[in-house]
């Protein structure tokens, strides 16, 4: 039998309660009965505001400590403006390409990334059970592609494009770009096609990226999965020790070959075993690796081997054509830890990617910029049938460290073209409406324009307005001017005294607009 309270049974009982608590409580005494008195659901109402009240007091006085999380960032100012210049360059890269944009959900269930990167499974942020369903934030936007390819059987190929933020529980440096939540953007051809045709586009795509932004020295580090795994078979690794052994291995551009080799022993491999894929390994270049390999008497009889081989080839004669050859460096340590590889694979590095010693202490790297490879076998994990795929994968925080590093990160903080300013002498109204006229009509024309927000500013103030800010260009209102039908048109931050331009330039009204554009950078 259920037990119920005495204290609903007998309300007597709950007054003598109440009224005990209160007696021993911080809260202000107060006439007791104005509560009772009244109906028992007026009291079940109002009873409870003395709490609300003291909590509210705990509220205030809390105090918050105000840091985003460890491994994020907000982003403002001229790091959000340089982040959207990238964003759009690599978009129209891809759209070039004949990419369409795919959106994923930030989460995904804890069972579709399970087991698809290797060691670096440990490093998924896992959610609490929502609903019965078991969710875990999506660690890159390969395997989502993946899953959404396996939903949608119908689609059998498809070119797309992807801008979204991942998370990774890796120890951050934030200096480095190297964060817990971060952008990639990627691009990948899904679908049945000739060999290695696809994964030249890829490529090319790749460099198409950082010429455009103006890098001049960068490397394409590229290897194929299936040379990697014969080398290993070949030097006598055991098949359950070629993933771990093939983790090692892409240390190898952060660590010295003796602290990789001592790894390799920790996990099992006999040391003479270790040597002759250090031997192997070590080796980088172009057309001479392809002759090592079919050249070398072990080597040359594994199958793996070859038919890696026979892919770069084809791979070198499709990159000549599309010329993106110069910046590709044939690296046997090339491991890429995600499981999920099956083919060519490969990674962007620059000046600042390897860790530096500096003195005692070793610097962090930054790591590659971008990566990716062929995985012909992560959709059919999902659904049974497989769809080839190819993809790279670029690290907008990375290359905006590396960027900044190099000083070329000079990005306005605000993309606006024109200052709507005015000014005058004794009497002076501040020509509001007028301000307001003008960056109308530069707003229809397409012209990114602000004006002083003050009825009466003056111009000093919207001069360091306009130039905290970066804006290229001040349209001056004068009183007298514009009655004339005129407007001073000024570029902001002339310094060479004999430019005729230096002080402004008396424009029609009507060619306003002509004459703003004809004095933009880029719009000439």
């Amino acid at each position: 039998m259920q037990r119920i309270s005495p204290h609903l049974v007998c309300p007597a009982l709950l007054q003598d309660a109440l009224r005990h608590t209160f007696a021993r409580s911080k809260i202000p005494s107060i006439p007791f009965r104005a509560h009772i008195a009244a109906p028992r659901r007026r009291l079940y109402s109002q009873a409870p505001s003395f709490f609300d009240d003291e909590m509210a007091k705990d509220d205030k006085s809390k105090s918050f400590n105000l840091k985003v999380p460890k491994g994020t960032r907000d982003w403002t100012g001229e790091d959000a403006a340089l982040r959207d210049r990238l964003f759009q360059t690599v978009t129209d890269v891809f759209k070039r390409h004949g990419a369409t944009t795919l959106d994923t959900p930030v989460f995904e269930l804890k069972e579709i990334l399970s087991g698809k990167y290797g060691e670096d499974s440990k490093l998924i942020y896992d959610l609490q059970d929502q609903g019965g369903e078991l969710c875990s934030l999506r660690y890159d936007l390969t395997v989502p592609l993946a899953r959404w390819l396996a939903m949608n059987p119908s689609v059998q190929s498809f070119k797309r494009y992807q801008i979204a933020k991942v998370y990774r529980r890796d120890q951050p440096a934030m200096t480095k770009g190297r964060m817990r939540e971060f952008y990639q953007c990627d691009f990948d051809i899904a679908g049945s096609y000739d060999a290695m045709i696809p994964d030249a586009e890829v490529l090319k795509i790749a460099t198409d990226v950082f010429d455009t932004l103006g890098w001049e020295s960068y490397t394409i580090k590229i290897n194929h999965r299936k040379i990697l795994d014969g080398m290993f078979k070949a030097a006598g690794v055991k098949e359950e020790l070629i993933r771990p052994i093939s983790s090692a291995v892409d240390k190898l551009d952060k660590l010295p070959w003796s602290e990789v080799k001592k790894e390799m022993e920790t996990k099992g491999l006999p040391a003479d075993v270790a040597d002759t894929i250090g031997d192997w390994v070590q080796r980088k270049g172009g057309d001479d690796i392809i002759e090592f390999l079919k050249t070398n008497e072990v080597l040359s009889q594994s199958e793996d081997v070859s038919k890696g081989v026979r892919d770069m080839e084809l791979l070198f004669a499709y990159l000549d054509a599309f010329g993106a050859r110069k910046r590709i460096s044939f690296d046997l340590s090339l491991a890429r830890g995600l499981d999920y590889y099956t083919g060519v694979i490969y990674e962007v590095v620059t000046e600042g990617s390897a860790p530096r010693v500096q003195g005692q202490q070793q610097e962090v790297g930054v790591g590659s910029v971008a990566a990716g490879g062929r995985y012909d076998e992560l959709v059919g994990m999902f659904s049974g049938k497989p769809i080839p795929c190819v993809g790279i994968s670029f690290g907008i925080d990375r290359i905006i460290s590396i960027m900044k590093a190099r000083g070329q990160s000079t990005q306005r903080a605000k993309d606006v073209d024109a200052f709507v300013m005015a000014f005058g002498g004794k009497g002076f109204t501040g020509m509001l409406t007028d301000r307001m006229q003008v960056a109308q009509e530069l707003w229809a024309a397409g012209i990114k324009t602000e004006f002083s927000y003050k009825l009466k500013p003056k111009l000093p103030q919207q001069f360091k307005q306009a130039e905290s800010a970066g804006v290229p260009l001040a349209v001056i209102l004068g009183e007298d001017e514009l009655k004339e039908g005129k407007v001073k048109i000024k570029v902001l931050g002339i310094k060479d005294e004999n430019n005729p331009e230096k002080d402004g330039v008396l424009v029609d009204r009507d060619s306003m607009v002509a004459e703003i554009r004809k004095r933009l950078p880029n719009t000439a």
